[in-house]
This record gives C-alpha cells, sequence and structure tokens, in this order.
C-alpha cells in the first residue's frame, strides 16, 4: 500500500479524509491520512504557504506521497487572487521543502475553489436525507446550486460563500459534525461527476496507486 497523507485545514475536511477518501482510496492501493495543519495546540486554520511547506517537510520522511485539502477562500495572506497560481506556488514551495525525499508526482497541493462546503452543492436533497431540516431549508439550497454552472462556481464573498450560504439556510449548521454526514449521504461518484475540480486531484490521488 502507498502511504499518502493529506495535510488539511481543520476537522471537517479530516472527517472527509478518514471516513470517505481512505476507505475509497484503499481499493486502489493507497492507505490515506488526514493530518491536521500546524502545531500540538496551533493545528488548523490560519492557512500559508509557509505552513503548509513545513507540514509537508515533516512528513515527507514517513509517507510515500503527500497532499492537500484545505479552502481557498479561508487561505490567509494568499500571495495571489487565482487558485490556479496559489497551487502552483504551493506546489514549487512543497517540493522545495521535501528536497527530492519524494517523487515530484507524489508531492503536490490541492485547494477546493472556493470552500469544502462547495461539494455538498452536489445534491442538496442530501440535506433532508442527512439532517432535519427547517422548512424549505433544501428548496433554498437548490435555488443557489441552480444558479451556478457547478457547486465549485458559488462564490466566494464574506456574505455568499457556501459555508455562509449553509448557515443562513440551516441555523446552527455545524460543518465539522455535519460535513461529511452530509457528503456520506451524496456519495463519493456524485461529487466527482458536478466538480470537476475536485474530480481531477480525486483521479490524480488513484493514479497514485496504480501507476
Amino acid at each position: 500500500m502507498i502511504r499518502l497523507v493529506i495535510v488539511v485545514e481543520g476537522k471537517t475536511e479530516k472527517e472527509f479524509v478518514d471516513r470517505l477518501l481512505a476507505v475509497h482510496l484503499s481499493g486502489y492501493g493507497v492507505a490515506a491520512s488526514a493530518r491536521l495543519l500546524g502545531k500540538p495546540r496551533h493545528k488548523g486554520g490560519n492557512v500559508t504557504v509557509e505552513r503548509i511547506a513545513n507540514d509537508v517537510r515533516n512528513l515527507a520522511a514517513n509517507s510515500d506521497a503527500v497532499t492537500t485539502l484545505g479552502d481557498f477562500y479561508g487561505f490567509r495572506q494568499r500571495p495571489t487572487d487565482d487558485v490556479d497560481e496559489l497551487l502552483q506556488q504551493i506546489d514549487l514551495a512543497c517540493r522545495n521543502a521535501v528536497n527530492q525525499q519524494l517523487r515530484d508526482d507524489r508531492v503536490f497541493a490541492y485547494v477546493q475553489r472556493h470552500e469544502f462546503e462547495a461539494l455538498l452543492f452536489s445534491e442538496p436533497g442530501a440535506f433532508e436525507r442527512s439532517l432535519a431540516l427547517p422548512t424549505g431549508a433544501a428548496r433554498t439550497l437548490q435555488s443557489v446550486r441552480a444558479n451556478f454552472g457547478t457547486p465549485e462556481d458559488i462564490n466566494d464573498s464574506r456574505e455568499t460563500a457556501p459555508s455562509k450560504r449553509l448557515l443562513k439556510a440551516i441555523p446552527g449548521y455545524s460543518k465539522g459534525e455535519y460535513g461529511w454526514l452530509v457528503a456520506e449521504s451524496i456519495g463519493l461518484e456524485t461529487i466527482r461527476q458536478q466538480c470537476p475540480r475536485f474530480n481531477r486531484w480525486l483521479s490524480r490521488l488513484e493514479q497514485i496507486g496504480t501507476a
């Protein structure tokens, strides 16, 4: 099995990796596990290129591959407003940090555009199956989804980011507690069909085990 470590931004992403992605990738010969960004007592949040590269450096010695999973919206001090340019910068910083301990094709970044919660708009009806929703909440979420070409296009302003839309439709929504449950109800196949950026990343993770 290929040992893959995924450096994640927070609890939501960690639960998603450990409960869904790890199970899926095991079928491709990849043993995936999530590691919260940062040091003990200072984990998660405040995501920067430097913090990611430092974690990747520390994890490389005991891994066969390392990648990342975080939100473009929550990225602190991001040096560019273009998500692809940001990925290139993170990739370069991580490869320099690893200093050839791992092959270049096994050290790469992924940043979700715009938030992890965008993936959950792949099937708004899954919220009804997973949670006890207030009247009209699922209809509101479906209306949001209908206004965008893909869930990943849902924009990232302070008022209209995917997580803010969820909180408005579902008061008290806890992304760390419910995010993976809704994703599990949707299923990875539906998510990857609806979210092309996520699909490309997941396909790359699958290829690590089959290359």
